[in-house]
């Protein structure tokens, strides 16, 4: 349980990015176009927090429960969530990373390679505006076709080697699809592929609310968001270790 809310919630953080129509896409070209899709810079450099609420479906091990996700810019994050009457926390407070088990009530610092991943995960929209200051770049790999639809396909790499596949509709501009390795509930690596659905229009930005996350090919989660606000004003110490 303790890794679960890595790979949960890695599409989320994996931003919709959006690709003018035309016949000499660059990576520049799209990653330009992001500012737009997400409703513009004035608007993304408005938002100091944000916070998603929402239900949580583990297929795989046939339980469900509520979460909500916190952010606050640049690169602080925390997660709470209740699985069957089981609470589980986990945050990262711009330098560490730290959770609640759930099976203990106990708290205690994440391992280095769940730091890791909740670093990444953990940056907001200052790395859509300046990806250059987090070490994120950008290479386009052209179009491909599923399910009848064209999509741009995009490589996004993190300073940390952490790479993904990013599949953007053509018509919408929206993130249709992501593809990494990521990490099971058991604990171990897979190939992993989030749909991300339901666009939405929340002030001036555009949200998914709906997830499908994909392990080895077999539908593992889904979540759905209820509710997004943001500006609430949360606080620093709302992200530290308790």
């Amino acid at each position: 349980m303790k890794k679960l809310i890595i790979f949960s919630v890695l599409s989320f953080f994996l931003i919709s990015i959006s690709v003018s129509p035309g016949t000499a896409q660059t990576a520049e070209d799209i990653v330009a176009k992001i500012i737009e899709a997400q409703g513009g810079k004035a608007a993304l450099e408005k938002i100091k927090d944000t916070t998603l609420v929402g239900t949580l479906e583990i297929i795989q091990m046939g339980m469900s429960g509520s979460m909500t996700i916190y952010q606050k810019e640049p690169n602080k994050m925390r997660m709470d969530m209740e699985i069957m009457g089981m609470v589980m926390t986990q945050a990262f407070d711009g330098e560490k990373a730290w959770g609640i088990n759930p099976q203990t009530g106990g708290i205690e610092d994440l391992d280095e390679q769940q730091a890791k991943d909740l670093k990444r995960q953990a940056l907001g929209n200052d790395a859509v505006l300046h990806p250059e200051k987090y070490g994120i770049t950008y290479a386009y790999k052209g179009k491909e076709t599923a399910e009848e639809k064209e999509y741009h396909v995009l490589e996004q790499s993190f300073a940390d080697g952490f790479k993904a596949i990013l599949y953007i509709d053509t018509k919408t501009y929206l993130l249709y699809k992501s593809k990494a390795r990521g990490t099971s509930v058991m604990g171990m690596e897979v190939d992993q592929e989030v749909f991300t659905s339901d666009y939405r229009k929340v002030d001036s930005l555009m949200m998914p609310f709906s997830m499908r996350i994909l392990q080895e090919g077999e539908e593992a989660i889904t979540m759905t968001f209820t509710e997004a606000k943001f500006n609430t004003g949360l606080e620093d110490s709302f992200f530290k270790k308790e």
